[in-house]
């Protein structure tokens, strides 16, 4: 079987459309934007076209947006930027039991620092429940950041409900969006966020760029300090040939999103739709009715994920556990989600991409059956 990728939640490649606009800043302009003379206009001109091109996509003004080197860097300054610029008014933030570690390890390193953080629970589907949200407020909060998309689950979070509930108590609203750009609309207006943190890597531009979506009025603590690169924001000479990327990434998920989020649920519902033909009591996890359309997680009972995982020749995918010899280690998203044990165990993600073609789905549900299989019988006859 050729080598088949579905582990595009991970990190997914560079469109040939992207790696084209990027040429030119590779071999022949490498001019600094800050510099006045021509060299440094034609990289300045190129900064601001990809600022308008995510600006375009998020429907904000471009003076909203920062380039960042991705969406690591966006959560932090966010979250940390929040809590210091607003420290006099409060020194409470919330956020979810289910985000990514780029969230909540700043949270609990801003623990450390003396501030207080709520970690909501998630129902059974991985979403949080906007009345919680509301009881968990204080006069004291100053941030509620709520992930757009799960990574591993693809849940989408009620997060305009909860922009409401949070502005409503005088916080601000921030979300990791980095798992839903380029899968379903993601508008600034639409979601009522203050801050949006978006990852390059995840949405086929290079690694190591990303960008955060400012709200006009919003204050932040600086978290990088220097010269006065992005409009003050954040000092660093601007990564030129990346932020194109970047920009034309942008400006293709906004002409062309309706297309692309079809692809990728007409891939993800076949190759669902295949695995529970052929395996009656497959688990799949997420919101059946607000899940990304590229994302399938699903568990393989009393079967080992790692396992499944080292015998699925030529299939990227993802584990969702690792079993050891005394113990098995649950995702923190299965957890949250209270995912009984002898199915949490066996949890694959497989996330389609762009370039999933069909052969490649059913060429996986195949391979995955047959691993399955093979599993399930050993384990009969063990027993």
């Amino acid at each position: 079987m050729s080598p088949i990728y579905l582990d595009y939640n991970a990190t997914t490649p560079i469109d040939p459309q992207v790696a084209e606009a990027m040429l030119p800043y590779l071999h022949q302009h490498f001019g600094n934007p800050s510099s006045s003379h021509a060299y440094g206009q034609t990289t300045a001109d190129a900064v601001d076209r990809a600022r308008d091109q995510l600006a375009g996509m998020l429907g904000c003004d471009a003076e909203e947006v920062i380039f960042t080197s991705g969406g690591t860097e966006s959560n932090n300054h966010a979250i940390k930027g929040v809590s210091g610029a607003y420290r006099q008014r409060g020194n409470h933030i919330i956020t979810s039991s289910v985000e990514h570690p780029a969230v909540l390890e700043v949270c609990r390193w801003l623990e450390t620092q003396g501030l207080r953080v709520t970690y909501l629970p998630v129902d059974s589907f991985g979403a949080v429940d906007p009345p919680q949200v509301e009881a968990a407020l204080t006069p004291e909060t100053v941030l509620v950041s709520i992930m757009h998309a799960n990574n591993e689950v693809g849940t989408i979070q009620p997060l305009r409900e909860i922009a409401a509930i949070a502005h409503h108590h005088g916080a601000l609203m921030h979300t990791d969006a980095a798992q839903s750009v380029g899968k379903i609309p993601v508008n600034v207006d639409d979601l009522d966020v203050d801050l949006l943190s978006i990852a390059g890597h995840k949405l086929y531009a290079p690694k190591g760029i990303g960008a955060l979506y400012i709200r006009k009025g919003v204050r932040l603590e600086k978290l990088m300090h220097g010269a006065g690169h992005e409009m003050g924001w954040r000092a660093g000479t601007e990564n030129v040939l990346h932020t194109v990327g970047l920009g034309q990434a942008c400006q293709m998920i906004h002409e062309n999103l309706p297309a692309y989020g079809s692809h990728l649920a007409r891939m993800r519902d076949r190759l669902e739709k295949g695995l529970s033909q052929h395996i009656p009591d497959l688990w799949i996890n997420g919101d059946p009715e607000n899940r990304l359309p590229n994302t399938c997680s699903v568990s393989f009972e009393n079967l080992e994920a790692n396992t499944l995982l080292s015998q699925l020749e030529g299939l990227a995918a993802s584990a969702g556990a690792a079993c050891h010899a005394d113990r098995v280690e649950v995702s923190s998203v299965l957890a949250a989600m209270a995912l009984p044990l002898h199915y949490a165990m066996g949890t694959l993600r497989f996330s389609v991409g762009r370039f999933t073609t069909q052969e490649e789905i059913d060429q996986a549900v195949v391979e995955i059956v047959r691993v399955v299989a093979r599993q399930k019988q050993a384990q009969e006859v063990g027993d």
